[in-house]
């Protein structure tokens, strides 16, 4: 029978337990072995009489001596006309001799060899029930995954299942267990081993509090998908982190209501943003403006001199070669389309700021395809072209840069409202002037004088992250996403507040990544944008871009009239404040 076969999901049932058990159980006999051979902890030595290298050494020796020692005999005899077959006392010792110590040498090189390359060529090709007994019958050392040092020296109490208070798991898990913690089992490969993430997962988590000798009890586990985030979200996971949602509105954006989830831990931050959605709503909703709609990825390429650095730099930014390029970048998506191309020389090094348009997608994906392309299509003339980094730095992602505020990045946007006096003064329990001149001297001025960048605004990044999180979205690109300037004045004579945000590089998506999670995806949905749109791809993103917009609006507009109002330590104090007796929680 093939041994090598392929890892099935589990089966429910009756069918479940049996393939189980032939998986990771053998008959009691071989499980007798086993345990044997594990609590021994078997080396290639223990069964020889001297060290391995020298019994390496000696059968070496012999082989080759016997070798030796037979040509020449068979030499002699071809020379004296004497039969090969005719062989005396000394030469039979001496092919037997041959014979031993070439199978010893076949055995101890060669089946490694040959279980090493399978193992290279398909890394799927074991089975659990193999890799189990590879563990137990050759040399541990070669197929256990390196441990940290804290993971050997732990005592043996730290592993102790009942000491860190874990749920008892089944034999068969406890077994892959025991493996995964002595490193004959990799962590990282439970999925593709066994064939259920979340199998896998509970596994992993076991394993991980035995070797750490730390509970890890408070981590939620059940009630997640493990499955969803296979190969797309995160990778080896031990359980979920809940991070609550609340909402904010109705916020009265282009004429529609919307509902906005924010995920945070911070107390006041949805209860300000509603308030903020609340004023707006009063004082007739605001207004979105999408200006600009172009995900960016620039890579660096180096030539020999400075003269062809700025060659390909004149050749790219040639409005005649702009359609040739597009076609090759536009190969990669039917969604990209490649909308701008921007250089920038340093030395002999040159920065190509590629932009394009990503449907519903964030594309940060889609257009690294693109460039990919373009920068195997360059060298057909450019040979002398040396790639350096697919990124590099000149995008700028998930990095404060002066590029991103000036050109944008994502989906640049700028929302505004007018906010009556009445609403000032009843809603946001201050005066118009008050706001103006505050938002100037923080905002503005403040912002200048801390060598801001793209921080002249008072807090859109709280706003930006706590969507993020509730919509599937990169936290990482809050950095970039959050660039705002918040502008304030008096209009109407004076009576009213005329309010603005400008967002330049406000990077979402509402397809690939986190989006499509259970949780996200109905934060998407009770947006309205949720998947991609069908009627006209990218507008499901884009409408995103402006209700990030749109609350930011609001929770600046809240947050400064609290400060303004002399309200923002009160509100805290009594909102973000546990009155819950810590020293009697559990530690």
């Amino acid at each position: 029978m093939d041994r090598r076969r392929s890892l099935r999901p589990p089966r429910p049932n009756a069918v479940q337990d049996a393939d189980a058990t032939c998986t990771f159980r053998r008959d009691e006999q071989d499980a007798s072995a086993a345990d044997h051979l594990k609590r021994a902890s078997p080396k290639a030595s223990d069964a020889l009489p001297l060290p391995l290298y020298l019994t390496n050494t000696i059968f070496f020796t012999l082989f080759f001596s016997v070798a030796y020692y037979l040509l020449h005999r068979w030499r002699d005899k071809i020379r004296n006309s004497t039969p090969l077959h005719v062989v005396t006392l000394s030469e039979i010792a001496a092919i037997v001799s041959l014979m031993a110590s070439f199978i010893y040498l076949l055995g101890f090189f060669g089946i490694d060899f040959v279980q090493s390359f399978i193992a290279r060529s398909s890394p799927d090709a074991w089975d659990l029930e193999d890799e189990i007994d590879r563990t137990l019958l050759i040399d541990n050392n070669r197929y256990a995954a390196p441990r940290s040092a804290s993971a050997v020296a732990l005592p043996s109490k730290v592993v102790d299942a009942e000491a860190l208070n874990t749920i008892p798991l089944p034999e068969e898990d406890e077994e892959v267990v025991k493996m995964v913690v002595d490193g004959s089992v990799p962590s990282y490969s439970l999925e593709s081993k066994l064939g259920d993430p979340k199998r896998a997962a509970s596994i992993r988590r076991e394993a991980l509090q035995r070797t750490t000798g730390r509970s890890i009890h408070g981590l939620p586990f059940e009630g997640f998908d493990y499955e969803s985030i296979l190969g797309q979200c995160c990778e080896m996971p031990v359980g979920y982190v809940q991070i609550p949602v609340g909402i904010a509105g109705p916020l009265l954006l282009d004429g529609f209501e919307y509902t906005v989830p924010m995920a945070t831990t911070e107390g006041c931050l949805v209860a300000s943003t509603n308030r903020g959605c609340k004023a707006i709503y009063a004082s007739g909703g605001a207004t979105s403006m999408l200006l600009k709609d172009g995900m960016t990825r620039a890579p660096v390429v180096r030539f020999g001199s400075a003269k062809r650095a700025s060659e390909l730099k004149f050749f790219l930014e040639d409005p005649s070669n702009f359609d040739t390029l597009a076609v090759v970048f536009n190969r990669s998506s039917r969604f990209a389309r490649l909308q701008s191309i921007r250089c920038s020389i340093a030395g002999k090094n040159l920065y190509v700021r590629f932009c394009c348009s990503t449907g519903d997608a964030m594309g940060m994906n889609m257009v690294s395809k693109g460039v990919q392309n373009v920068l195997e299509f360059l060298q057909h003339d450019f040979s002398d072209m040396e790639v350096i980094g697919i990124s590099g730095n000149f995008c700028a992602d998930k990095k404060p840069a002066a590029v991103n505020w000036i050109e944008g990045r994502g989906k640049s946007v700028v929302c505004e409202a007018v906010i009556k006096d009445e609403v000032v003064r009843k809603v946001l329990k201050t005066s118009v002037a008050s706001l103006v001149e505050l938002n100037m001297l923080k905002n503005l001025t403040g912002s200048a004088m801390a060598g801001a960048l793209g921080g002249f605004n008072a807090h859109s990044s709280n706003i930006v992250s706590a969507i993020f999180l509730a919509t599937g979205q990169d936290p990482a690109q809050n950095v970039e996403s959050s660039h705002c300037i918040t502008m304030m004045e008096p209009v109407n004579n004076g009576r009213d507040l005329h309010i603005s945000v400008t967002m330049p590089s406000i990077e979402v998506g509402t397809v690939g990544g986190g989006t499509q999670l259970a949780s996200q995806s109905a934060c998407l949905n009770l947006l309205g944008v949720k998947g991609a749109s069908k009627e006209s791809p990218g507008a499901n993103s884009r409408l995103l871009a402006t209700i990030v917009a749109g609350s930011v609006l609001a929770g600046e507009l809240s947050l400064m009239s609290a400060i303004a109002a002399g309200q923002l330590v009160r509100s805290h104090m009594k909102y973000n404040r546990s009155s819950r007796d810590v020293s009697k929680l559990e530690s």
